[in-house]
């Protein structure tokens, strides 16, 4: 098979890693990409955006399967651009890919479904003083999400009626959220602790992935700012046995159902964002892709054949056999430009990523290349990331730090507590 692989993140870099180890592969190519990419892919100087020029490739190579990485394009309809086209392509179509793009439509759907979620109300820029009105009534602390693609961000936790107004003047009249924070889902603030799950599916069947824990905020302790995440480690012991099984009955097989019966039946990955609350698992947030950095620490756990399982997922049959856990740990810490997720510079040189660590994989999410040299070029620059084939989360943690220590650009910041809460 002729694969394209849309995206230059951390995400895409894991996925061309397993991607290339496919038997069924004859060549990967990757639009954009990134310098780490470039070992397992040829990379195309195109863009997302360019849903056109994307369609003009795929049939001059010859592709026989598009995997979408970043969400923008599918919210965009670029899957609905390459099925037109006759290419075959793993991602959800527009109407289905709302359920990221577009909050208050996911959580208009759980609420119809009955699929376990907080309690929230939508307010719009028009109606400004309602919402206002409405920080009056409630309980706090109260979580506040820009309604449209905030690129991870367009989250506030609120401890106080005035930091609430603040947000809801910072979305409404400073819109630093453009457009995606004109309209806002206020919900209740849930308790309990996060977890990721992502179903691969062809819309009717699906496999599950091993559970993983994401960090959301800059600092250690889960302190500061909400950031587009900061480190994962799979699987998250958080996920019982009997608590997937709920997932799966309570969550994923009825949004699957939901989404058919709204006519946008749903092919590619289903990411399920949870809280797991004394009252069982509820639903923070639904993406229409793999997450990242999750993707960093779950793909390495799987042995088999991962572009099987797109390609049948995409083309109508899902092969479930595919892929199977393999029985390790992961645990992936991003390294981040100074001032992230505000401001910060790049363009520093990055060194120590040519030294050999046995069991890690270093992957480029932020960087590019000048003269066989590699610089930052974003807020998240690396994905730092172990793969244990024994199920020992202490020395998965304790691999990626040393492999970490012995990497360094100008600014370089970390979390040093990820995967603390399970070890």
């Amino acid at each position: 098979m002729n694969v394209l692989l849309i995206g230059s993140g951390g995400r895409e870099h894991a996925l061309a890693y397993k991607i290339f180890e496919s038997n069924k592969l004859t060549k990967l190519y990757c639009a954009p990409g990134n310098p780490g990419i470039e070992k397992f892919a040829e990379l195309v100087d195109l863009s997302t955006s360019d849903f056109n020029n994307i369609v003009v490739f795929a049939k001059e190579k010859g592709i026989d399967l598009v995997v979408v990485g970043p969400e923008q394009p599918l919210v965009d309809g670029l899957a609905d651009h390459l099925s037109a086209n006759r290419v075959n392509v793993f991602g959800p179509n527009k109407e289905a890919a709302m359920i990221e793009g577009d909050k208050s439509f996911s959580k208009e759907l759980m609420k119809k479904y009955k699929i376990p979620t907080a309690d929230f109300e939508i307010f719009t820029k028009d109606n400004k003083q309602k919402a206002l009105d409405y920080l009056n009534k409630i309980n706090y602390p109260v979580v506040i999400k820009a309604s449209g693609l905030a690129a991870g961000k367009g989250v506030a936790i609120c401890d106080y009626k005035s930091e609430a107004e603040n947000t809801i003047n910072e979305y409404f009249e400073m819109n630093i959220f453009g457009k995606a924070g004109h309209t806002v889902v206020i919900e209740e603030f849930l308790e309990g602790e996060e977890a990721s799950i992502f179903v691969v599916t062809d819309g009717d069947d699906f496999v599950i992935l091993p559970a993983s824990q994401d960090h959301k905020r800059a600092l250690d302790g889960d302190q500061g700012k909400n950031t587009g995440g900061m480190g994962a480690y799979s699987p998250a012991p958080l996920i019982t046995g009997s608590i997937l099984s709920q997932v799966e009955n309570e969550i994923i097989v009825p949004t699957l159902n939901a989404l058919k019966k709204e006519n946008k039946k749903y092919n590619g990955c289903l990411y399920c964002g949870l809280m797991i609350t004394k009252e069982g698992p509820k639903v923070i947030e639904y993406n229409c892709r793999f997450g990242d950095p999750e993707t960093q620490c779950v793909l390495p756990l799987l042995e088999g054949d991962f572009l099987q399982l797109l390609y049948t997922a995409a083309t109508g049959k899902i092969d479930k056999s595919s892929v199977k856990y393999n029985g390790g740990r992961s645990v992936c810490v991003v390294a981040t430009s100074k001032g992230y997720p505000d401001r910060y510079e790049k363009g520093f040189e990055i060194t120590g990523l040519d030294l050999k660590h046995e069991n890690v994989i270093i992957y480029h999410a932020g960087t590019k290349k000048v003269d066989n040299k590699v610089f930052t070029n974003g807020g998240r620059v690396l994905g730092v990331t172990s793969i244990l084939k024994e199920n020992d989360l202490k020395l998965a943690k304790q691999t990626t730090y040393a492999a970490l220590s012995k990497i360094y650009f100008e600014g370089i910041t970390y979390r040093t507590d990820i995967a603390d809460k399970a070890i």
